[in-house]
């Protein structure tokens, strides 16, 4: 938490924000809804292996909201901005056609789940690809730009694109409509990240000249996932995250994100289970084969296997089944339960931490925070584990809502 903290200070400041790991980048966002918000509103969510494209009607307290999941292949993770950006705009296209939209023009919020360095609200330049994508021409880069240009190049659709966030803001934002006192917005999914409310006076970094609105608040972005880089998380970084790490796309970056989040957790409980395979602690020494390949434990066994009920191994049994084991003894069930526990518990406390910290940084009780992710979501255990840590690492009454 002090480690973080520390990180976390010296984005916010101007003298030391360039070299900081932990960006705390400004949002531009200086008001919280309060709702009373209604109309038509556009969302495209970009920020994993799918993006969602949705349409928010609001109506003072009342949302209704359509949505369609749209898949990026990998070929277009790894290949041009240009590329990605047109798959983008004709998914976007499509959807507004299907809801026979396309002769409004609607305003569009982007949600754009990577390091962004922002210089307004409908502009921002990309800083650093992560959670897998490596698409070339992009890195700094206005985004809100190569959105526009490929929508533009289309002709059949009028979009106006009035913000970029990221996804912790959005998740703050949406939260703070239901709940005035969100205060801070996390994701732990794919990647993990927060965002939280600080007090403007306290903002010296990316602001550009004496920026000042007069506002008291400003949400800022922290990037929390590159904490870790510059060695100030060795003291807990194992083996296994140092093997994670080496065999990444992006080694040396987003390491605190690489211990928690919903990319890495599934291999991480891998490497573990074929370290105690080799040790003869499990499967009688016998390594399954696909046990051996890279990526093949999904994250989604860890949630599984953590969902049976106690003594009881279906769903574990089912997914060592899947990996080419049969007949596993009750005992090997228990301790693939175990590992996945401590892999999955490890993750929740250290974003608990996380969240300690910035409860601690507010100062302020009776505070809300809005989760959102496909780990908190899914993982059978994940919000108990969190509430009961963020209670036992800082004393302010605090909410958990998704």
């Amino acid at each position: 938490m002090q480690r973080l903290t520390d990180e976390i200070n010296k984005g916010l400041s101007r003298e030391t924000h360039d070299d900081a790991v932990v960006k705390c980048f400004t949002t531009y966002v200086q008001d919280l809804p309060n709702g009373t918000e209604k109309g038509n509103f556009l969302a495209l969510d970009l920020g994993g292996t799918n993006f969602r494209v949705l349409l928010i009607t609001l109506d003072r307290q009342n949302f209704d909201m359509k949505s369609k999941i749209y898949a990026i292949p990998q070929s277009l993770m790894l290949g041009t901005g240009t590329q990605l950006f047109d798959h983008i705009a004709q998914c976007l296209a499509l959807f507004v056609k299907d809801l026979n939209l396309q002769n409004e023009v609607l305003p569009l919020g982007f949600t754009f789940s990577f390091p962004l360095t922002q210089y307004g609200l409908t502009e921002g330049h990309l800083v650093r690809w992560t959670k897998g994508f490596n698409c070339s021409g992009v890195i700094g880069e206005d985004v809100v730009a190569l959105l526009e240009d490929a929508i533009s190049r289309r002709k059949d659709v009028k979009i106006d694109v009035c913000a970029i966030l990221n996804d912790t803001t959005g998740t703050l934002m949406s939260c703070a409509w239901k709940n005035r006192n969100c205060r801070i917005g996390l994701i732990v999914g794919t990647g993990s990240n927060a965002c939280y409310v600080e007090k403007t006076k306290n903002v010296q970094c990316a602001i550009p000249g004496n920026y000042s609105s007069g506002k008291p608040d400003m949400l800022i972005n922290t990037e929390w996932g590159a904490f870790g880089e510059q060695d100030v998380l060795d003291f807990v970084i194992t083996e296994f995250d140092r093997a994670i790490d080496e065999n990444s796309i992006n080694p040396n970056k987003q390491l605190f994100e690489k211990m928690i989040s919903g990319m890495y957790m599934g291999e991480l409980t891998r490497l573990v289970l074929e370290k105690l395979v080799n040790a003869g602690f499990l499967f009688g020494g016998k390594c399954p084969n696909d046990l051996r390949k890279r990526g093949k434990f999904f994250t989604k066994y860890v949630s599984e296997i953590e969902n049976d009920p106690k003594g009881r191994y279906t769903n574990c049994r089912d997914v060592l089944a899947e990996l080419g084991m049969r007949n596993v003894s009750d005992q090997d069930c228990e301790n693939v339960r175990y590992v996945c526990s401590v892999v999955s518990r490890r993750a929740a406390h250290l974003v608990s931490a996380g969240i300690a910290a910035l409860l601690n940084k507010i100062g302020e009780n009776n505070v809300t925070v809005g989760i959102d992710g496909s780990v908190y979501r899914f993982h059978p255990h994940f919000h108990d584990l969190m509430t009961a840590k963020i209670s036992e690492l800082q004393n302010y009454k605090v909410r958990i809502m998704e």
